[in-house]
């Protein structure tokens, strides 16, 4: 296994991850669409099931598709990402640079789905949430609080899931973690229940990929893209994620 195997397989996994969920945002809230009006819940699902998909395609690598991810397991004490690829500076920089330009193309692929409904009359705020998250109640402090105890769930149930089967904690195996369908269900959960006050970015390559992307592709009537609060699902999600990988190791290993 080499790094470069790893950056492409990142990058297909976050560009399907992308891809998929934010087309159920624009099925969801653009207008002229079969989707329209089907609601938050859709969404959570959609993106469940886009975990779903880009963790299965991403299988070589480990299927992180989140900074918030990768650095949780490092941070637990990991030695290896996955078999041949030490958690080092240049495996991590790999993970990084790989899931944000994976969710930038998987945003632009979105947008050649729907370009004849980004075409069309809708709020400039409806065009930049397909993209990228945004709060329902403004506030810099809670709604950094929101994004890190999202991923810290998110990270610390995966990494408790890695110890079923494991003999070194006498858990059984087969009954605990379902793979990427443990990951799927995991998401729809967090979004059911955390999501509603920020949108749950839980991933700041989800974020801030698509957010450039935004920026730079020729929306018609598409409005800012809000980079004043761009900063929040980059470092709540890096907080919560590195905090469950650091736990983990007197929590779940104890």
């Amino acid at each position: 296994m080499s790094l470069g195997t790893i950056f492409l397989s990142e990058v297909i996994g976050t560009a399907m991850l992308l891809l998929l969920g934010a087309g159920v945002v624009a099925n969801n809230i653009l207008p002229k669409n079969k989707g329209n009006g089907t609601g938050f819940l859709m969404v959570n699902f959609g993106w469940g099931l886009a975990v779903f998909a880009g963790v299965l395609v991403s299988y070589k690598s480990g299927g992180h598709l989140n900074p918030a991810v990768t650095l949780g397991v490092a941070a637990s004490g990991a030695t290896e990402f996955v078999p041949g690829i030490p958690v080092d500076f240049a495996s991590i920089a790999t993970y990084l640079s790989a899931e944000l330009l994976g969710a930038f193309i998987g945003a632009i692929l979105a947008w050649l789905a729907y370009k004849k409904q980004f075409d069309e009359d809708a709020p400039d705020g409806f065009k930049l949430g397909v993209f990228s998250t945004g709060p329902e109640i403004r506030n810099p402090l809670w709604n950094l609080v929101t994004e890190a105890i999202g991923t810290f769930v998110l990270v610390f149930v995966v990494l408790a899931a890695g110890h079923w089967g494991d003999s070194a904690t006498k858990t059984p195996g087969g009954l605990g973690w379902l793979g990427a369908l443990g990951v799927a269900l995991l998401i729809v959960g967090i979004g059911a229940s955390l999501g509603g006050p920020t949108g749950y970015a839980i991933n700041p390559a989800r974020d801030l990929g698509p957010r450039i992307a935004h920026a730079l592709l020729p929306i018609p009537n598409k409005g800012s893209s809000d980079w004043g609060y761009s900063w929040i699902p980059v470092v709540g999600p890096l907080v919560g994620g590195i905090l469950a990988g650091f736990l983990s190791k007197f929590l779940l290993l104890a």
